[in-house]
């Protein structure tokens, strides 16, 4: 692929990002306004996982992982109907640096030149709102003070829930 081709991509793939991430946003609008509406997280989790797929399959590790991790996190908790006021204010901030993120992206080279602790923070924060077993941290021996490099293996393709060959 030559570089305008991939850089197009890019550009096709961030217009689609933006519309994944405004109807996440919307859903959770909804949720705040009906309180686990069945619907609404249907919605959201359709439209992290989509987006997971979509940026994994163009190698944009880091918003795969990601918006994958957000979904695995949220779909036994709508699951189950137990997504509170906190949960959905922590998802908020969940996807307010997602949205940071997608700025972010350098179209020439695709990659994200970020740390990843703070999205470790925000996850484990959800996990521990949502009362589900998270445990993503940084891998041994890749904390650089107070960053962290967190290598990222494959992101799951569909709804089955795995975790990727890395154990996330």
């Amino acid at each position: 692929m030559d570089s305008s081709s991939h850089i197009d991509t890019l550009q096709d793939f961030l217009l689609d990002a933006q519309v994944l991430l405004t109807q996440s946003q919307e859903c959770l609008q909804h949720l705040e306004l009906i309180a686990n509406d069945p619907d609404a997280c249907l919605c959201l989790n359709r439209a992290l996982q989509t987006l997971a797929r979509r940026a994994g399959t163009l190698g944009l590790l880091e918003v795969a992982h990601y918006a994958s991790a957000l979904h695995q996190l949220l779909a036994p908790a709508c699951e189950q109907q137990c997504l509170s006021p906190l949960a959905l204010r922590t998802l908020n901030a969940c996807l307010t640096l997602l949205a940071w993120q997608l700025e972010l992206i350098d179209l020439q080279t695709g990659s994200l030149s970020l740390d990843t602790c703070e999205q470790v923070a925000l996850l484990n924060k959800l996990a521990v709102v949502l009362d589900q077993p998270f445990s993503q941290t940084c891998a041994p021996g890749t904390e650089k003070g107070p960053d962290c490099v967190h290598k990222y293996g494959t992101v799951p393709a569909g709804p089955t829930g795995k975790k990727d060959g890395n154990g996330h």
